[in-house]
């Protein structure tokens, strides 16, 4: 279905075509001012300019084609020239029954061209819980994901583990000093290796914090731990042995998070895959003559003529010859192009890594691992803050681990759900997690992704106002509306949603005939938050229409008919809009 502001404004391009006025003039809005208007079209006043006339001239030229319009209802020239337009009320109830009919996408075209799209989010590191620092990463990614795949897009989400750098010879360390017997420090052994790992997430979670501070203290320890590094990523066997173990136990616990999260990746990749990469990269790079020693290093020059400062070069291998971040950044970029050809590649990372991307990304085009036809975007987001306008702590000023955090948000909803006497416990606690999920995520979703914010529980968890859990009891209570009129035995299948007959169901049909606008912008944009504003939008509009309008007692069982139509379009609207955002709605609350 076109959206219905392109059809207005095809209606006004015949208008203008027809006053002989060129129709790029023809551009059609939303009113800002509702209380005068629903739409209004300006452009009258810079086609004076062209064409001489008056602004108003114009505009009553046009309006006077669009007296016979079978979509407007009105069409007023206004002093000094605006053009201000209402809907016929039959049209917009055409509109939605039409979006009614397609209980999919209710009318949302995929996009023409279909591109292959990879989406690198997530990047915790192994060994390592999950903290909120990685909230943000996982919901904004999630939700960009589905936006993009709902548009019609091939996307992949690759997770991106950080597997290979030093922290995982301070890993193998500290298991040297605790474990020396074991096989995987044997430089001489030659059997086959235990399938078993040699400790559990619990201690590896341990292990990993206690060698990074024995390494900070004692230099002869740190030295270690870099040479562990170097043999690991030079294809020590009993080194490799180690890795996967420590992989196999940490990406399974990170799997068991991610879920709660309502996360998910196509691909559990890490740095260490791109290890097979960076040798014949970095050959490439030299044979182009664009790589060279800097100080002991090999860098790449990305200074670009247009640059009012300074960019440093992208460094590809240290002094020692160990590789970076931008090593496996670009390595991985060499495995994705050989892979997956994609159109697009997109990094939903901290802005503070922007230079890092705008080097790698440079450095990308300028040795020819990325072609022209292929988009690099980085994605940066801002931090999720404390009351204190600071990145968000535990009480005790430490980094909160995310589990932490999504436990105290869902005991704080189920001590709101629980006051439902009918919910059993067993129902109570999984309603809890699902509004607690819808309550975070809606939290940071409804933001910018660019900008940083404060994470107020309270707030979040509010049952009113611009929240998740507000959002999800509204699909609740539209779920509950039409149970009831299914348990009269009533059906409305074949109604069609009638013209609107009170200014809020209007305006309901009017907000529901913006979904495919909004959808579209929000996949353009890569903005989660376009579609949290559609969604409350959308909830508050029924939630107008449902207080003034009183469904159930309605005597008139056709219109009654009709309006359950427009309810159930509204919760499959909403329904389809929370799982863009990555949350679903109980089936009471």
């Amino acid at each position: 279905m076109k959206e219905l502001l392109e059809l207005i404004t095809d209606e006004m391009k015949s208008a203008f075509s027809a006053a002989g006025i060129d129709d790029k003039y023809a551009r059609v809005t939303l009113s800002n001012r509702p209380d005068l208007c629903e739409y209004q079209c300006n452009g009258a006043m810079p086609a004076a300019k062209e064409y001489h006339k008056a602004p108003l001239e114009i505009a009553e030229a046009v309006t006077e084609k669009l007296q016979d319009s079978n979509i407007l209802s009105e069409a007023v020239a206004i002093k000094p020239g605006f053009i201000n337009l209402k809907l016929q009320d039959a049209y917009l109830a055409d509109y939605v029954n039409a979006m009614s009919l397609d209980r999919e996408r209710f009318g949302y075209e995929k996009v023409e061209n279909p591109k292959t799209i990879m989406i690198d989010y997530g990047g915790p590191n192994v060994a390592k819980p999950l903290h909120v620092g990685h909230l943000r990463s996982a919901v904004i990614g999630e939700s960009i994901k589905r936006i993009l795949s709902f548009a019609g897009n091939e996307v992949i989400g690759d997770i991106h583990l950080g597997d290979w750098g030093t922290q995982m010879g301070l890993i193998i360390t500290e298991l040297n000093e605790r474990k020396p017997e074991l096989c995987y420090f044997d430089e001489d052994y030659r059997g086959e290796y235990p399938a078993e790992a040699p400790f559990t997430i619990s201690e590896l979670e341990e292990i990993y914090p206690t060698a990074s501070r024995k390494s900070k203290e004692d230099e002869e320890y740190h030295q270690r731990a870099l040479k562990a590094t170097a043999e690991l990523q030079s294809g020590r066997k009993g080194y490799r042995a180690l890795l996967d173990h420590i992989l196999n136990v940490s990406v399974t616990d990170l799997k068991k998070n991610y879920e709660r999260l309502n996360v998910s990746f196509e691909l559990w990749k890490g740095e260490s895959d791109a290890q097979p990469y960076i040798a014949p990269m970095v050959d490439m790079m030299k044979k182009k003559g664009l790589a060279y020693e800097s100080e002991g290093a090999l860098v790449v020059d990305v200074q670009e003529e247009t640059d009012k400062k300074e960019m440093p070069p992208c460094m590809i291998l240290k002094s020692d010859g160990a590789a970076l971040y931008n090593t496996t950044d670009l390595a991985t970029l060499v495995w994705r192009m050989n892979d997956y050809h994609p159109d697009s590649v997109m990094y939903v990372v901290d802005k503070r890594q922007e230079l890092h991307f705008v080097q790698c990304f440079r450095c990308a085009r300028k040795t020819g691992i990325v072609g022209p036809d292929t988009d690099l975007e980085f994605i940066g987001f801002g931090t999720m803050n404390g009351h204190d306008g600071k990145p968000f702590k535990t009480r005790e000023g430490g980094v909160m681990r995310l589990s932490s955090l999504l436990d105290e948000v869902d005991e704080k909803m189920y001590e709101k759900i629980s006051a439902n006497k009918d919910l059993s416990e067993e129902e109570a606690r999984d309603t809890a997690r699902k509004v607690a999920l819808a309550a975070v995520k809606y939290g940071d979703l409804s933001n910018q992704a660019s900008k940083d914010y404060i994470f107020d529980v309270d707030s979040f968890t509010a049952f009113e106002g611009n929240t998740g859990p507000y959002i999800l009891y509204t699909i609740v209570r539209i779920k509950s509306i039409l149970k009831k009129y299914s348990d009269a035995g009533k059906s409305c299948l074949t109604a069609n949603i009638p013209e609107a007959k009170s200014l809020s169901g209007k305006n309901l049909m009017q907000v529901l005939a913006k979904f495919n606008a909004a959808m579209k912008e929000a996949a353009d944009e890569k903005a989660p938050q376009k579609v949290a504003a559609y969604t409350y939008e959308l909830a508050d509009a029924f939630n107008h229409f449902y207080h003034e309008t009183k469904i159930l007692t309605m005597e008139d069982a056709e219109l009654q008919a009709g309006y359950i139509k427009l309810l159930d379009l509204t919760r499959g609207v909403l329904s389809c809009c929370i799982n863009l955002l990555g949350f679903e709605a109980p089936e009471r609350m």
